[in-house]
């Protein structure tokens, strides 16, 4: 059902072949170690070396993408990101593939910003390079996110099988999928893209069993939610929950940018995430949004982006098929409410002047009061000293200030 999804040729005569795991992270060792083992037999069989292997993403990977090249000596070579484009380039990518990597990886719904990654481009330049090299580098799509959201809201995107170098692709059935967490899937485009060296076979159950997976003793009540829920809902189903989460996301993307505050960093196309971040961030940043949020019940996490663009924070909204119109409303009222709390109060770094003086002098609580004092007069009375030098003579300054 799920290559099919991703149109696989399961019509040519051919046959996808796939397995179930534990989450995505699973999935993409897997995948990983199927392009590793092929690429090594093929060098081997060229009288090649083959242990320098290495693999090309973007530096908005999920960090499993690190762990599978720190755990099986893969070396990961990253597009770095720039300000205004927070994806993989695939010019910068192709770039990068030389005769020892194994893979592209490629992103749809970027855990930054929900955005899709250009695969179409991406496979374009690939199949140039590959047809001058005479390699066969091919692509594996990391559909975490997407993969159970592009197949009912952007049928017409090319990004799965139907693009000659997507050998593998990957998806998480407990995110878009809309089951219980603890179940990912990946799917290969034939039977030739899964070394058979990497199955097992087993017969202690009364038939021949292939196993392909790191994890060995799990419950089955995540694969039968997937089947159920694919059963139940069908196509119609899931494009009507899926339009649904669009449709709260960009209610809630509205409210926010109506607030003349925020810069808006996803996209209409992609997974449905409002990443936002402040246009100015002289007085207050993300994460003391982020903190007073919580006085309201919601946790919305903020973060920095990739390298290069590390100096960007932002905070994230993903919209489930639980987050109604009427919670993002809700949202946005409580947004409104911490931006006219925050702008109230004094920076955040004239609070910390102030707490620690009085912390040193209790004698001046009554003049250092942060919501009652401009912040002119904390500088100029205060902090410089011209009220009470002798007083600021006394106090450390290698701490807060």
């Amino acid at each position: 059902m799920i290559a099919r999804l991703f149109n696989a040729p399961l019509k040519d005569g051919e046959q996808a072949v796939g397995a179930g795991t534990v989450g995505s992270s699973e999935a993409i060792m897997l995948a990983g170690l199927a392009f590793k083992r092929k690429w090594q037999n093929k060098r081997k069989a060229e009288g090649k070396p083959y242990d320098k292997p290495n693999i090309v993403t973007g530096a908005n990977v999920q960090v499993c993408w690190e762990k599978f090249a720190r755990y099986f000596e893969v070396e990961l070579k990253d597009v770095k990101l720039q300000e205004g484009y927070y994806v993989m380039d695939p010019e910068k990518a192709v770039e990068l593939v030389d005769e020892n990597t194994i893979c592209v990886c490629a992103i749809l719904g970027s855990t930054y910003n929900g955005e899709f990654e250009d695969v179409k481009r991406l496979n374009e330049l690939l199949e140039a390079k590959n047809s001058k090299t005479g390699w066969d580098t091919p692509i594996h799509v990391d559909a975490a996110s997407g993969g159970f959201i592009a197949p009912f809201l952007y049928p017409e995107l090319e990004w799965d099988f139907r693009l000659s170098c997507v050998r593998s692709i990957n998806v998480s059935g407990h995110k878009y999928g809309l089951v219980y967490a603890g179940v990912g899937w990946v799917v290969w485009k034939s039977k030739s893209d899964l070394p058979e060296e990497l199955i097992f076979h087993v017969n202690y159950l009364g038939a021949d069993q292939p196993t392909f997976t790191l994890n060995f003793s799990k419950g089955a009540s995540q694969i039968i939610a997937q089947y159920y829920q694919l059963i139940r809902l069908g196509f119609e189903g899931y494009k009507s929950i899926m339009e649904n989460c669009r449709s709260n996301a960009k209610v809630l993307c509205d409210g926010i940018r109506s607030t003349g505050r925020f810069d808006i960093l996803s996209k209409d196309v992609g997974v449905p995430v409002v990443a936002f971040c402040l246009k100015d961030r002289s007085k207050h940043d993300e994460y003391e949004i982020a903190e007073n949020l919580r006085r309201y019940g919601w946790i919305v996490p903020a973060y920095t982006m990739a390298p290069d663009a590390q100096h960007i924070s932002l905070l994230r909204v993903v919209v489930r098929e639980d987050f109604s119109c009427t919670l993002a409303q809700r949202l946005v009222n409580d947004i409104h409410k911490v931006l006219e709390y925050l702008d109230a109060r004094p920076p955040r770094l004239v609070e910390a002047v102030a707490a620690a003086i009085t912390h040193q002098e209790p004698e001046l609580s009554s003049e250092i009061v942060p919501e009652g004092i401009k912040i002119s007069a904390i500088l100029n009375e205060t902090i410089l000293g011209l009220k009470s030098p002798r007083r600021l003579g006394s106090f450390k300054t290698n701490g807060v200030c």
